[in-house]
């Protein structure tokens, strides 16, 4: 009976071993039930979040985001700040303004807009929240906006002028910011 198991446990033991090297590597079990490394599928930011020393006249817990740059900012004590890589608005949706977070949502479920469904009639109506969903693994609501800051699952548009107004950051970094900011958190967004 041992011999009817063997065979198939040794071929599949020398298959884990020749093919195993990069199969392991991409895959962890964890992501299967949340916390490993793949789980958020939003992979790593081309740009790292990075403590810095900044120079704003904004009290701490600020957040400000410069849509030149390409970098969202959370204003910490003593002169410094978090700073994110982003993507932004692309030409003709770019904006400014001072707003406050109204809403926060974990996997949010997306409806787009009727502005965006008149550019772009072939969008699903009603989206779940979930990793295919283009909100990403969180979202801040911007005050009477159309607008969030909100994940990804598209980390190699962090850095560009790819969206519709919304500001996006990799699944990592918005998860990172949720924490500490809260609704009624300022939002700066400078759009020169």
């Amino acid at each position: 009976m041992i011999r009817y198991f063997a065979a198939p446990i040794a071929a599949i033991a020398l298959l884990s071993a020749t093919a195993g090297g990069a199969f392991a590597e991409e895959f962890d079990s964890r992501d299967i039930m949340g916390g490993g490394p793949n789980f958020f599928r939003g992979g790593s930011s081309p740009v790292p979040r990075t403590t810095v020393m900044y120079n704003g006249n904004y009290a701490p817990g600020t957040i400000v985001v410069n849509t030149s740059e390409r970098r969202l900012y959370l204003v910490l004590q003593n002169g410094q700040a978090l700073r994110y890589g982003i993507g932004v608005g692309r030409d003709g949706f770019r904006w400014g303004g001072v707003h406050r977070i109204t809403a926060k949502k974990e996997w949010p479920d997306w409806t787009p807009p009727s502005q965006m469904l008149a550019r772009r009639p072939d969008l699903p109506r009603h989206m779940k929240g979930g990793v295919e969903n283009p909100l990403g693994a969180r979202a801040m609501y911007l005050g009477s906006t159309l607008y969030r800051i909100h994940g990804s699952n598209e980390p190699e548009t962090i850095g560009q002028a790819v969206s519709s107004g919304c500001f996006r950051m990799t699944n990592d970094d918005v998860t990172d910011l949720y924490g500490p900011v809260g609704v009624g958190t300022t939002v700066v967004v400078l759009n020169n």
